[in-house]
């Protein structure tokens, strides 16, 4: 990360050349650029780099559930009081439904604004999407939902044994024990993200080369209101909820650069789930907050995949000139606020809802779902983009409102300067 000169002299530029070839940042990008030049001059080769992103994000994957265990567990054993758990918990859930209703909202509005279904679908490339509509009749199921997201049964577990040692004798001994380990993870992890730049080249590489920019075209209106619609949710929405928090958005998308170019390249949020949450303690939110929130979050706040989901709907009601009344129209807000929690952490799980909300609705035809599988991959970064800021903000959101935010104990310099 480039800092200020303190002096107010220029940079040798020696130490300049060091810091930007020492900048993760800066090999993330190139290595975006060079994902996407391969994908685009050598297909067939860019469509082998997939091992390599997924290894990385496999790799990643390893650190989620040990990370989220040890940081909660910590958070939880350090609190007076554990009445706040259960209230930042409650308090965590009403604002993901508030914020996640907006966003649904949002996407109904740009589409009917922008109307991008309003083009010629004779010339849209059709895919099978058979393997996503065949389940489209069954209901949401919590229970299921519960026992296939490990997440969320890493987060139980580590509430109900951070409570407990708080009642045990051995407390100290034990919360001792978990730093020293907590410490080595990060440690790994520290390690494991120099290889960030490989995961992102090929994550994009097989993107480019798999599907090919020639594809976006037909539909780029779509393209562009989905990307537009995201990112005035990002400055507008978040943007102002930070405002009153007297926070900047810019300032924080500025100091999480590394993990929004990570999740551009690879496609996936989790890519960056333990940087994040690292990345939030350094700026000041308590690791209890910290624990209880992102966790929850990846599976409960998924602000850019309701965009997405919402508009998406929208967009094949136009494709085939269905009117929706007022009514239907929150009618699929109200129906996405129940089967968007399914999307999370599931590959392809996006299109299941979609299934199964347009299915429910009894009016626009499920098959125009094959339209979008050519150009889901290249709005995936979209999503995965604006699902990792909207938990970044809903945790300072939290960690403020609980008096939880310390930047008098930040690590980070941006946010020590603050206290």
């Amino acid at each position: 990360m480039l800092e200020n000169i303190s002096s107010g002299q220029p940079a040798a530029p020696r130490k300049l050349h060091i810091r930007i070839i020492t900048n993760l940042t800066f090999w993330v990008l190139i290595a975006i650029i060079a994902g996407i030049l391969l994908g685009s001059l050598a297909p067939a080769t860019a469509v082998k780099m997939e091992i390599i992103g997924k290894t990385f994000i496999d790799i990643i994957k390893l650190f989620i559930a040990p990370i989220i265990f040890l940081t909660i567990v910590l958070g939880i054993s350090g609190m007076d009081d554990l009445k706040k758990v259960g209230r930042i918990g409650v308090k965590s859930l009403v604002y993901f439904e508030v914020v996640s209703t907006i966003s649904l909202a949002a996407g109904v509005l740009m589409a009917l604004l922008i109307q991008p279904g309003r083009i010629d679908k004779s010339r849209l490339q059709v895919q099978n999407a058979s393997k996503y509509t065949s389940g489209a009749t069954e209901s949401f199921d919590w229970l299921n939902f519960f026992l296939n997201n490990l997440t969320l049964q890493v987060l139980l577990a580590a509430i109900v044994i951070g409570i407990l040692l708080n009642y045990s004798r051995h407390r100290q001994k034990a919360v001792a024990g978990l730093s020293k380990l907590s410490k080595l993870v990060f440690k790994a992890l520290k390690y494991v993200m120099y290889l960030a730049p490989l995961g992102a080249f090929g994550g994009m590489a097989y993107t480019i080369g798999k599907f090919g920019l020639h594809t976006l075209v037909p539909l780029a209106k779509l393209m562009g209101t989905v990307y537009l619609t995201m990112a005035i949710f990002v400055f507008l929405v978040l943007g102002s909820i930070l405002r009153y928090y007297k926070m900047s958005i810019w300032k924080f998308l500025k100091y999480i650069r590394e993990e929004l170019l990570l999740v551009l390249g690879t496609s996936s949020s989790e890519s960056a789930l333990p940087s994040i949450m690292l990345k939030l303690e350094k700026m000041g939110c308590s690791k209890s907050v910290v624990g209880l929130v992102v966790p929850t979050g990846y599976s409960f706040n998924l602000d850019g995949t309701s965009i997405y989901l919402s508009m998406s709907v929208i967009f094949i009601a136009q494709l085939y000139d269905v009117h929706l009344s007022i009514g239907e129209m929150l009618s699929i807000i109200g129906i996405l606020m129940v089967t968007s929690k399914g999307a999370a952490g599931v590959t392809g799980s996006g299109f299941i809802v979609l299934a199964s909300t347009l299915t429910a609705i009894h009016k626009i035809p499920v098959e125009g779902l094959a339209f979008l599988l050519g150009v889901d991959k290249f709005m995936s970064e979209a999503r995965a983009i604006t699902n990792i800021i909207g938990n970044g903000v809903a945790t300072i959101v939290i960690a403020k409102s609980e008096k939880e935010f310390h930047p008098e104990a930040a690590t980070a310099p941006e946010y020590a300067d603050a206290a």
